[in-house]
C-alpha cells in the first residue's frame, strides 16, 4: 500500500501493514490448529495418502513453473 499521508510518513504505513500481515497469519495459524484438533478431522487425516497426493501434484506444479517462466 503506498498511501501518502498529509505528513508523508510511509514508515508507519509499512509497519501497519507488515503488522496486519503477521495478525493474519497468526490468525490462520490458530484457525487451522482449532480445526486439526477436532477428531473427525484426525480421522479423515489419518487415513489421506499425503505422499501420493504430492506424486500426482508434481507434474502439474511443474507445468506451472514452466509456464510461469514464459
Amino acid at each position: 500500500m503506498e498511501m501518502m499521508h498529509s505528513n508523508g510518513n510511509r514508515d508507519s504505513d509499512e509497519a501497519r501493514d507488515t503488522l496486519l500481515m503477521f495478525g493474519g497469519v497468526a490468525l490462520m495459524m490458530m484457525g487451522a490448529g482449532l480445526v486439526l484438533t477436532s477428531p473427525i478431522v484426525r480421522r479423515y487425516l489419518g487415513g489421506l495418502n499425503v505422499a501420493g497426493l504430492l506424486q500426482s501434484a508434481a507434474p502439474d506444479f511443474e507445468r506451472y513453473l514452466k509456464l510461469k517462466s514464459m
